[in-house]
């Protein structure tokens, strides 16, 4: 968090004999007030945890409002941040991703990315959705599964979305994986991560399940 603005003490200098200016006491010399930017994952976390609070877009129910106190998340991970290249393909294939309701979303396998975890290679599809309802905003949608899935995690797997740019190069961040809403109300339809991207590794970064307030 950014520093508050601090209380200056004020001097009483004594100009006997040379001696040193002495300071009330309790006092110390001025400083800088040192400060941090906060981390960027954390204040999307807050703001996310606000919207399911407050907004009228919440996936939960106003019964689970009231008693919301904030979604369960990893800490912070820093080795699972990842700065990395789309490798696109040539000729982007038309993929049909299927939804927890049996719905069939329409999309584009746009690349891959390839990152290390635990030591080992793993590799992960970007499509494009082509509902995504904004198509002013292109991005990138990365569904995935992991070792945590059906136990830390949501067992149906959870969502990365990458911005699109022009240079080809992400940051690929773990900590921004989130939960789709199906995983608050089964009511929604969620693509589903195809298994192309289940991945074999632990991904213990970003969102955890959700537990009703009464459960916690």
């Amino acid at each position: 968090m950014p520093g508050k603005g601090s209380f200056v003490c004020g001097r009483v200098a004594f100009l006997i004999l040379g001696i040193v200016p002495a300071l009330l006491p309790g006092c110390s010399p001025d400083k800088p007030v040192s400060s941090s930017p906060a981390d960027p994952v954390l204040e999307a976390r807050q703001a996310r945890d606000r919207m399911f609070k407050e907004s009228p877009q919440s996936p939960l129910s106003q019964a689970d409002r009231a008693q919301f106190q904030g979604l369960e998340y990893f800490p912070i991970a820093p080795d699972l941040r990842f700065r990395v290249k789309l490798n696109r393909h040539a000729v982007p294939e038309r993929v049909r991703l299927g939804t927890n309701t049996g719905e069939i979303r329409d999309g584009l396998r746009y690349g891959y990315f390839e990152f290390q975890v635990e030591g080992q290679t793993c590799r992960l599809q970007a499509y494009r959705l082509e509902d995504s309802g904004d198509p002013g905003k292109p991005y990138l949608f990365i569904p995935f599964r992991d070792a945590t899935s059906g136990k830390e995690t949501y067992a149906a797997g959870r969502y990365i979305d990458l911005p699109e740019n022009t240079s080809g190069i992400y940051d690929l961040d773990f900590n921004r994986a989130y939960n789709p809403s199906c995983a608050y109300d089964e009511g929604f339809s969620c693509p589903l991560p195809p298994e192309e991207n289940r991945l074999a590794v632990p991904i213990r970064a970003g969102e955890k399940s959700y537990r009703h307030p009464l459960e916690r």
